[in-house]
């Protein structure tokens, strides 16, 4: 099992220092959540929560996730870095794919992004996307930037987008891998047929491990069975060394954790937050290598 530092709502200021400090502890991941921006008025409610409220308050900090996975990169060696979640279809190919090489090519093939097609109209609308079609926009969108990782020339035309003969280059460090971020059957059969792994939601593990078992049967259907995949989950109602153990029985590989919510709940101090990641290590991780 290896543990995945969740930077969600944490001052950005103290992003660098708690990346070095969760590489030290033993964390093989860090990851960010993202929102370009966050509008007053909501026209579509939060689907993940059971009011339709948000989880955050207004005014929390979502640095740009790139940037600051670069950053981090800069001042670590070892760890690895992911996105909770990376919305794609809020984007175009090319400069996502741009970014993510670079990425690559710069920390030694370190960036893991888990892709999601989003839920805030708002969001699509501000950034002149289209909402309606953000699914099937996606899976094209996996396929252009995963062919242009290549370094190769590459021609492509689709439903969405078409394009003579180009080459985007550095290429990354090896390969990519792209998880699929979402809860929904959609989300579910698109991690099956074209991810490295699946992202899951803030849910009960029984949730959590309902949905590894589809994606699953769907893999199976694809003659994907045996291609390498990851899962990437935050339990709700799991915090123990046994239980992240039976969970990795049933096929999760990274847990997503915020030591400080366990041992000093609310802290934004620096210094506090570092002290939960060393007691973390001590009471959890150093139990489930």
């Amino acid at each position: 099992m290896k543990f995945v530092l969740s930077m969600f709502m944490t001052p950005t200021r103290n992003i660098l220092p708690l990346a070095v400090a969760a590489e030290r502890a033993g964390f093989a991941m860090a990851t960010l959540s993202e929102h370009v921006v966050n509008v007053e008025h909501p026209k579509m409610p939060y689907p993940y929560t059971a009011d339709g409220k948000r989880r955050w308050p207004e005014f929390t900090e979502f640095p740009d996730q790139f940037v600051t996975i670069s950053a981090m990169a800069a001042v670590t060696t070892r760890l690895r870095f992911s996105t909770n979640a990376f919305v794609l279809p809020m984007r175009d190919p090319f400069t996502v794919a741009k970014s993510l090489a670079t990425l690559s090519a710069l920390s030694g093939n370190r960036v893991v992004p888990s892709i999601g097609v989003g839920w805030s109209r708002d969001e699509f609308e501000i950034l002149d996307r289209d909402f309606s079609n953000r699914g099937s926009r996606c899976d094209e969108m996996i396929h252009i930037m995963r062919n242009l990782w290549r370094g190769e020339y590459f021609e492509f035309k689709g439903k969405h987008y078409e394009f003579e003969r180009l080459e985007m280059n550095p290429k990354p460090d090896g390969t990519i891998p792209l998880w699929i971020a979402g809860i929904s059957e959609p989300a579910l059969r698109r991690a099956a047929r074209l991810g490295d792994g699946w992202l899951s939601d803030w849910q009960p593990a029984a949730e959590i491990t309902a949905s590894i078992e589809r994606i699953k049967t769907y893999r199976l259907e694809l003659g994907r069975e045996n291609l390498p995949f990851d899962v990437m989950a935050t339990p709700s109602d799991v915090f123990d060394p046994k239980g992240y153990r039976e969970l990795e029985n049933h096929g999760v590989t990274h847990i997503i954790t915020q030591p400080w919510q366990i041992y000093s709940p609310g802290t934004t101090d620096v210094s506090e937050q570092i002290a939960s990641l060393t007691r973390y290590a001590d009471d959890v991780i150093a139990h489930c290598s």
